[in-house]
């Protein structure tokens, strides 16, 4: 019966990520009614926490979008990759890494793909390799992110266990950090230059494509930043950094109850980006319409939804069969702990929300003891969003890069992707296991 109920979960899942926008959530809903009517189990309660997390944090960072924060980061980035373009393959990443942290979305990285993939065509650099990189490590840097929703929920369901968010960050910022540098080595020799890829040098022959693309028109892009923008960076900032700091020292926290107890970091995410928010209303006044029109805003309330179905979903399915999945999972982990990545990567693929991936599966690793160290160990593996070629980022990456070069191959999943992804993915996850077993 398990395997039954689990396959219609899979197959809401698949008709979700198809339908895409809101779909992913949506479609959650209806594998809820078929288990909870036709099955007869009982529905868990949703993951309020984690959704009113998301959209504290998605309020801050629309608010700062609509100031002009994010176009200044932008300016900022387009300046440092034009002054480098032979280490391109190394600093695209870097900038699209450090964006996601700032953010806490992957989603930020639109804004300097077509910069990455012109100013690499420019300079006669295959842009796939950058573009490729920069794409993962926008996925990848979510994980080390602290006002990211994976992060934040991933610290509140291993609060109870003395787990803070400096814990998580120590592990996933270093390894990410090494496992993305350590792909680009390899990925920065990957395909034929472009002076010798046919594809290419076939372009050239054509005077329209030529004609087209005479002009580097990331130099001629309005650029222009709004005098309140870095108010609102700054606001943002120090707003993601006094979560962090509330995070490592709960003594900064107030303390409630009979049995004192400082306020958990749920409540403290909230409270400090509802007001981070509100600063920056009130101090940079951006357009309220704007707001809600912005990328992020848009991302960040599709997560939401994506959450609210998917992980509420998959815990009613778990929940119901709790006994018998815990005696299999178990012997499986304790035979061989790092396979929780696997099962982390699998659930990451099919979803495509680190969120929703650690709000389906973080309570079944604590319900089922498996060690705090290896949960953070293995957090890097819920981002298996580059496996299926049909993540945002991915998609506007192989439409900026007019070479040709970056792709999606003929069979699928051998598309330009595959290989970053999966060197990243194996970096990091080594140095997350050795870096939890040593710091935690």
């Amino acid at each position: 019966m398990f395997f039954i109920q689990f396959a219609i979960v899979l197959l809401c899942i698949l008709m979700g990520a198809q339908a895409g926008g809101i779909g992913l959530g949506v479609f959650g809903g209806i594998g809820l009614a078929v288990l909870a009517f036709g099955f007869g189990l009982e529905p868990t309660s949703p993951p309020i926490d984690v959704m009113l997390m998301i959209m504290a944090v998605v309020s801050a960072a629309a608010a700062m979008q609509a100031s002009g924060g994010l176009d200044y980061m932008i300016k900022i980035a387009t300046r440092v990759l034009h002054k480098n373009p032979k280490y391109i393959t190394f600093i695209a990443p870097m900038v699209t890494y450090l964006f996601t942290v700032l953010a806490g979305t992957g989603h930020v990285a639109y804004s300097v793909l077509p910069v990455i993939a012109e100013v690499s065509r420019r300079n006669g650099i295959r842009p796939s390799r950058p573009l490729t990189m920069a794409v993962i490590a926008s996925q990848f840097a979510i994980v080390a992110s602290p006002i990211a929703a994976a992060v934040v929920a991933t610290v509140s369901y291993l609060e109870p266990q003395h787990i803070t968010m400096a814990d998580v960050l120590k592990v996933t910022v270093p390894s990410t950090i090494l496992g993305i540098g350590l792909a680009c080595v390899f990925v920065n020799k990957l395909g034929k230059e472009l002076k010798d890829d046919p594809h290419y040098q076939e372009l050239l022959k054509n005077p329209e494509y030529v004609k087209a693309h005479a002009v580097d028109k990331t130099e001629n892009v309005d650029l222009h930043v709004k005098p309140q923008a870095k108010w609102s960076v700054g606001i943002f900032l120090a707003a993601a950094f006094l979560v962090v700091l509330m995070g490592a020292l709960p003594e900064l926290r107030p303390v409630f109850g009979d049995e004192p107890k400082p306020m958990g970091m749920a409540h403290t995410i909230e409270i400090v980006m509802l007001s981070a928010a509100a600063l920056i209303i009130l101090i940079c006044k951006p357009n309220g319409d704007a707001m809600t029109r912005g990328s992020v805003f848009h991302a960040g309330m599709r997560a939401v939804i994506a959450v609210f179905g998917v992980a509420w979903l998959g815990d009613t399915l778990m929940h119901g069969h709790l006994e018998e999945v815990k005696e299999t999972v178990k012997h499986l982990v304790e035979t061989a702990p790092w396979t929780f990545a696997f099962a982390l990567f699998v659930l990451s693929v099919l979803v495509n929300s680190q969120g929703a991936t650690v709000a389906t599966l973080f309570p079944i690793a604590i319900s089922l003891g498996i060690p705090a160290p290896i949960i953070i160990g293995t957090f890097v593996a819920v981002n298996g969003y580059f496996f299926i070629p049909n993540y945002g980022p991915i998609i506007a990456a192989i439409d900026f890069d007019s070479t040709g070069s970056t792709k999606i191959g003929k069979y699928i999943f051998n598309h330009s992707f595959m290989i970053p992804g999966l060197l990243s993915l194996i970096f990091s996850l080594g140095f997350g296991l050795l870096f939890a077993e040593v710091m935690l």
